[in-house]
């Protein structure tokens, strides 16, 4: 089996220096073993997954991404450990980001149980907070389900640049201002802004208020 020649060794901890040859047959710490392991099999994964989703086979893919059929095949049958370098040139050739290369591969189905959700509570108490997509749910979106006391309001910083958020009143009523525009909302009205600037929850009614608010981060 060859050594990868694009000068960056293989993608592992930044603690050990760059080995000298091929990830087989070398001896490795524990710790490190399992996770050079780990990380081929995440590799292996996601990249068959890639494939597959674009109907290409190996040498489509070769001619892609300018990495050799061999080797592609080595690295889904997990027969290498794939440089840095390799990597980056899959990612580039495919136009995905080098986290979808050596990330968890997404779960078909992924469950989240009222139950076993971390509900997050304003220092007042008059703000709830409970994530309704599970971790490995929907990338680039998030979804809560909120609560607001009577008369309480919660300010939020803004996002990062380009995200916009939905939310909908399901009780009770909401003052939803964003920088220096307010709108009044009741149950069953929704709304849509920018999330990259100031915003405030406000629950100008007498009783407590539920909204559902969806987050959504441009890529």
């Amino acid at each position: 089996m060859s050594r990868d020649t694009d000068g960056q060794g293989p993608l592992r901890g930044p603690t050990r220096p760059p080995p000298r040859g091929p990830l087989r047959g070398r001896p490795l710490p524990p710790g490190d073993e399992v996770g050079a392991a780990d990380l081929a099999r995440r590799v292996a994964d996601n990249l068959r997954e890639q494939r597959k989703r674009r109907e290409l086979s190996l040498d489509q893919m070769a001619r892609l991404t300018g990495v050799s059929r061999a080797a592609l095949s080595q690295i889904e049958t997990r027969k290498t450990n794939p440089t840095i370098g390799v990597l980056w040139k899959i990612a580039s050739g495919l136009g995905i980001p080098f986290a979808d290369l050596i990330g968890e591969t997404q779960p078909t189905v992924s469950l989240l149980r009222r139950e076993e959700t971390q509900v997050l509570r304003s220092l007042d108490r008059k703000f709830e907070s409970r994530p309704l997509v599970p971790p490995s749910g929907i990338p680039q979106i998030e979804m809560y389900e909120l609560t607001l006391a009577a008369r309480a309001r919660h300010a939020s910083e803004p996002h990062g640049p380009g995200t916009r958020e939905l939310v909908v009143v399901l009780s009770g009523a909401l003052r939803m201002t964003v920088g220096d525009h307010a709108e009044e909302l009741g149950a069953g009205d929704s709304i849509v802004f920018n999330a990259d600037a100031k915003h405030v929850y406000e629950n100008p009614g007498a009783s407590e208020a539920r909204y559902h608010d969806m987050i959504v981060y441009k890529r």
